[in-house]
Formats: C-alpha cells, sequence, structure tokens
C-alpha cells in the first residue's frame, strides 16, 4: 500500500501522521504518478499550521515528480511511463502515488533531473509569471526584487540578469551576506533594515527611481518600499491565488 504524510488537525510537526493511502483508479480525465522527487515550499508550512485553512484530513505539498503508472480513459498526450511533473493548487504532494488532474502535467524533458524539475514548477512558474506576462522585462529595465535570496527571488534575479535587466536584490531574514545577492545576479544589494545599498564595486545605482540615502526601521519596511521608487513606476506581484509572498516591482528607468 502506497503511503502519505498526512494530519488530521492543523498544528507543528508533531501533528503529521506517516500512513497508509491509497488513491484509487484516476479518474477519466486524470493520471496516477508514482513520485521520484517532491517539492518542498514554506508555504507547506502554512497549510499545516491553518495559515491556510483547507480540508481535514489533509495532506502537504503542491509540487511533485515521477512516473506516470496509470491514465484515466479520456486522458490524451500521456503514456505510462512517461516522466512528468506539476504543481497543483491543492495539496497532498507528500506521499508515493497520487491521482493528478491530466492538464496539470509537463513532461520533464531530458537533461532535467526529477528533483529539478519538481523544485522549480511552483517558483519558477511565478517567476515566469511576473516576468513575462504580468510585465515583460526588458534590455535595461531597473528591476528591484524583494526577498531576493528566497526560492522565487532567485530565480526572478538570475533571469531578469539574463534578460538584459538591472537587478537590485534586497533581503531581510537570516545572516546578511551581499555576496549571495551578486552571485544571483544582482548588480546591487539592499538590506532592509537599513535601506542602504552595496555593489561590489562599492558604487551606487545611478539615482534614476532610487532614493539611496533613504533609511528607516524594519518595522516601517512598507514606508521605505514607497520611498525606494519614484512616481509612475509599476508595482507588480503575484497572484494573491498562489499566496506567493515575494514582490518583484518594476523601476522606471
Amino acid at each position: 500500500m502506497p503511503k502519505a504524510i498526512r494530519f488530521y488537525e492543523n498544528g507543528g510537526p508533531e501533528v503529521l501522521r506517516y500512513e497508509e493511502l491509497d488513491p484509487g483508479k484516476p479518474a477519466p480525465e486524470e493520471a496516477q504518478v508514482r513520485h521520484t522527487a517532491i517539492g518542498v515550499n514554506f508555504i507547506d508550512v502554512y497549510d499545516r499550521t491553518g495559515l491556510y485553512p483547507g480540508e481535514l484530513p489533509g495532506g502537504l505539498g503542491r509540487e511533485a515528480a515521477g512516473i506516470v503508472t496509470a491514465l484515466g480513459r479520456k486522458v490524451r498526450g500521456f503514456r505510462v511511463g512517461d516522466r512528468v511533473a506539476y504543481v497543483t493548487p491543492k495539496s497532498g504532494a507528500y506521499c508515493e502515488v497520487r491521482n493528478v488532474s491530466a492538464d496539470r502535467l509537463v513532461k520533464v524533458p531530458k537533461g532535467v533531473s526529477d528533483q529539478e524539475a519538481a523544485a522549480l514548477m511552483l517558483k519558477g512558474l511565478t517567476a515566469q509569471y511576473l516576468l513575462r506576462r504580468t510585465y515583460r522585462v526588458a534590455r535595461g529595465d531597473s528591476i528591484l526584487v524583494h526577498a531576493a535570496a528566497g526560492g522565487v527571488g532567485s530565480f526572478l534575479c538570475q533571469w531578469a540578469r539574463s534578460l538584459g535587466a538591472k537587478v537590485i536584490g534586497k533581503r531581510t531574514m537570516g545572516k546578511w551576506n551581499a555576496q549571495e545577492l551578486y552571485d544571483l545576479g544582482n548588480g546591487w544589494a539592499m538590506k532592509y533594515t537599513t535601506m542602504v545599498f552595496r555593489s561590489p564595486s562599492g558604487a551606487l545605482p545611478d539615482g534614476k527611481g532610487l532614493e539611496p540615502d533613504v533609511e528607516v526601521e524594519a518595522d516601517k519596511a512598507t514606508v521605505a518600499k514607497a520611498n525606494t521608487i519614484r512616481d509612475g513606476a509599476k508595482r507588480i506581484a503575484a497572484d494573491a491565488q498562489l499566496r506567493v509572498a515575494t514582490t518583484l516591482l518594476k523601476l522606471n528607468r
């Protein structure tokens, strides 16, 4: 019998149970996937604690990769044995076998490992949504990325830099290490608690759309955000339904 991690009440890690869970046969429009890698995201903690309410008993995990082991009768475009990955708004990926709506599946190409595929679906698609759909970033754009050292932020920084954008990374939690942001493609780094900019050469941005002299307390970060961009700048964020905390700010050139 396949196993899964489940919980019957909200709370800390102690509420999690490792137990048998038979997914049954896939519905007509579903595919059954035997997981080989499962994505881990901070949103899983929110689901467990009840910050994001859900049905009980419940499971954890929104994304995974694996092998198709069975197909519903209406599924087209996939075969048993295909390597696939998915992300879904419904939690439950912390399991060995899962029935997934086929329209959520993508085939994993050669050269991409199962671990990479499972880890990039939620964060990578969020970055794509921001950089290529919400606002199509172009060469020469100045981009301020909040939570730049996080999962989505690390995608945003590297992707924006590859598109020719001038990237400014901003981080707060953990040990302040500007070099980590430079390694992600940021031309400049900013610390939330001081709002002071740094760059590998020690130079500050040219000031277009930025006020590098602004310094605020940590609990006034919202005001600080408003002061780091000038009038007319665009602020874009992930769809609220994705519940992604990382914010991307597009600054006027």
